[in-house]
C-alpha cells in the first residue's frame, strides 16, 4: 500500500487548538478582557457568567468544528434588547483575537473564526453607532 492509498487526515481547527481545554482557557481570557473592558463590562452587569462562558465554548468549539452541541439561545434573541452599536462588536471581535494570539493559536485559524464572527455581526448589533 503506497502512501497514495491512505486518506488524508483532515485536522480541524478545534482539534488543532487542543480541543475543549484549550477552546475554554481562551473563552475564559476573553471573558477577563471584555468584563475589564469599560465600554463592554455594563452588558455584562448581573449576567450569569459561568452560564454565557458555557455558551460560548460550545459556540466557539462549534464554529472551530469541532463538536456541535451549543444550544443557547439564538444569537439575535440573545441580543436584541441590549443596545450593541456597531463599535461594540468590534471590541468584543478584538478582545477574542487578543485571547486567541495568547494562546499563540495560529493566523489562519484566528482569521476563519473573525470570518465566522464576522457572518453574525446583523444578528447582535441591535443600535446605530455613535
Amino acid at each position: 500500500m503506497s502512501e497514495h492509498d491512505v486518506p488524508a487526515q483532515t485536522v480541524s481547527d478545534y482539534e488543532a487548538v487542543g480541543g475543549g481545554p484549550a477552546v475554554k482557557a481562551v473563552v475564559n481570557r476573553f471573558y477577563e478582557l471584555v468584563v475589564g473592558d469599560p465600554d463592554l463590562a455594563p452588558f455584562f452587569a448581573g449576567i450569569d457568567m459561568a452560564s454565557l462562558k458555557r455558551h460560548q465554548v460550545l459556540l466557539v468549539s462549534q464554529v472551530m468544528g469541532g463538536p456541535a452541541e451549543y444550544d443557547g439561545r439564538e444569537l439575535r434573541a440573545a441580543h436584541a434588547e441590549l443596545p450593541i452599536r456597531p463599535e461594540h462588536f468590534a471590541a468584543v471581535v478584538e478582545h477574542l483575537v487578543a485571547a486567541l494570539q495568547e494562546f499563540s493559536v495560529p493566523a489562519e485559524i484566528i482569521d476563519r473564526v473573525v470570518a465566522a464572527l464576522g457572518q453574525t455581526q446583523p444578528d447582535i448589533v441591535t443600535a446605530d453607532a455613535h
